[in-house]
């Protein structure tokens, strides 16, 4: 019997537990979860409250990368599927303390049409001129690093104004990263591909755009991005993780003696671990020996580790320290999601949108604000809305140092300018995430390598997790799900 633990009980070990079930149906096999909170889905956290479906972290994900969407398939969660409201597909930034519409097929960097483009007050009219030289600018020449900033980037081919008006509060609001140190090739590797093979990041968003298969996904009157491809459940993402870890338990409760038994652990922490060379009777292979905070020790075939890269840093130094240090090199910003609930005749904008990002250079409380109850069916009831507000991250980590009662009073004062809200919310909720957001600074994909061959050194190691190639529930999930491939052969 092969003897299996995973460290770490959010969606990516989850998904890790629940591949091996998947693959393990007539195999002896021993799966245990370890995870040192009280309930298991991470930043994945949903309940209702008067009504209100509140999403304290993700409250969606994306169908272009297919292996969330595969999962829900594979749970049997498709009924519960929902997509973005098909009125009002659009998102605006602000500027000068107005909401302005982005712009029809702007894709997060440049234009993919002009006539929307230069119609828009997003940009000042020497602005939109930078970036339309763009089109006459020469490729960048394979001297050099192959990877560069976001903002190395932007300012490089379209100017500065396109980096702190669009780009920086578009692809910087996502990773919630320092566009100075944000590597695009880890993150946007599409836009480096549009200046090798077409010499112009807006020439290849044209052709894209009056391509077909563009033209047969369209989306008559919206702007930014593709909102057809984000995907929600209609009780919320947790029952994402609920179900996971249903099915997960439920194998466990319906296995007999000699089959496969996994089972998830709660409030069990790791402090340490070790590789054991020393074979003994029936093992073929050295054997992980993980130790919990309550002194227990647990042998392990088989090793996952699905927690953020610091903690996987801390645990695998004593194994590994060349490792630790690259691991350590991965940082993290925080970050925080404010819900607030309003009456409808309480706010004053027509949120005739999904909501708003806001640059930096607007020095505002906060990052961006989501309609939730407008993007989302079923958010709140008749009559009601629910705003979801995100703050902090790596431009604004001061945001998390303030109280509660601060950080609403700053957040409401933003949307009394934006939004022109007068009247208190029916109820706020913060939520905090410390260290939440892995940061993929430049270098980043050639350091996830070094870090990879490290662990393939290492017998029957895996690691999985938002660090390493994608920040994504899908991302998490596929990521998880190779893991536990590996694990398995």
């Amino acid at each position: 019997m092969k003897r299996v633990v995973i460290i770490g009980g959010g969606i990516t070990g989850l998904a890790v537990a629940n591949r091996i079930v998947e693959l393990s149906e007539n195999k002896q096999l021993d799966l245990t979860l370890l995870e040192s909170s009280d309930r298991v889905g991470g930043i994945i956290k949903t309940h209702s409250r008067d009504g209100f479906l509140i999403e304290a972290g993700p409250d969606s994900f994306i169908s272009e990368k297919p292996a969330a969407l595969d999962l829900v398939y594979r749970l049997g969660l498709e009924s519960h599927l929902i997509g973005t409201n098909q009125n009002s597909r659009r998102s605006f930034v602000v500027r000068g303390g107005r909401l302005l519409p982005v712009p029809r097929s702007f894709h997060l960097l440049a234009p993919g049409e002009f006539l929307p483009f230069l119609r828009s007050d997003i940009f000042s009219w020497s602005g939109k001129a930078r970036m339309v030289i763009e089109m006459a600018l020469p490729r960048k020449t394979e001297n050099g690093s192959p990877d560069e900033s976001l903002a190395g980037f932007v300012r490089r081919r379209l100017g500065h104004e396109a980096l702190e008006r669009m780009a920086q509060p578009m692809i910087g609001g996502i990773y919630t990263a320092d566009p100075e140190k944000l590597s695009l090739r880890a993150t946007m590797p599409r836009f480096l591909e549009m200046e090798r093979e077409h010499g112009s990041v807006i020439r290849a968003l044209r052709k894209l755009n009056r391509s077909p298969s563009a033209m047969e996904g369209s989306e008559s009157g919206t702007s930014g991005a593709r909102y057809s491809l984000f995907l929600s459940l209609d009780r919320g993402m947790q029952l994402l993780t609920n179900t996971l870890a249903e099915r997960i338990s439920k194998r466990h409760s319906q296995a007999s003696t000699g089959e496969s038994q996994p089972r998830i652990r709660l409030r069990t922490s790791v402090d340490a671990l070790a590789l054991d060379n020393s074979l003994t009777a029936g093992e073929t292979a050295p054997v992980w020996k993980v130790r919990t905070t309550d002194g227990e020790t647990i042998t392990a075939d088989a090793l996952c580790l699905a927690v953020p890269a610091n903690v996987t840093s801390q645990l695998l130094r004593p194994v590994d320290p060349q490792l630790a240090d690259q691991l350590s090199e991965i940082s993290y910003a925080s970050s925080a999601t404010l819900n607030l609930a309003y009456r409808r005749a309480d706010i004053p904008h027509q949120l005739d949108g999904f909501g708003f990002v806001v640059p930096f250079i607007e020095r505002r409380s906060m990052i961006a604000c989501t309609f939730s109850s407008v993007k989302f069916a079923g958010r709140a009831p008749e009559g009601f809305v629910l705003l979801r507000v995100f703050v902090g991250g790596a431009l604004q980590p001061e945001m998390l140092e303030l109280s509660e009662a601060e950080l609403l009073t700053r957040v409401l004062c933003d949307l009394r300018d934006l939004l022109g809200i007068e009247a208190a919310p029916m109820f706020s909720e913060l939520h905090r995430w410390e260290r939440s957001m892995p940061q993929y600074h430049v270098g980043h994909l050639e350091l996830v390598a070094k870090i990879n061959e490290r662990v393939a050194s290492l017998p029957g190691l895996t690691i999985a997790g938002n660090a390493y190639s994608g920040p994504g529930l899908p991302d998490c999930i596929r990521s998880g799900e190779t893991a536990a491939d590996q694990l398995l052969t």
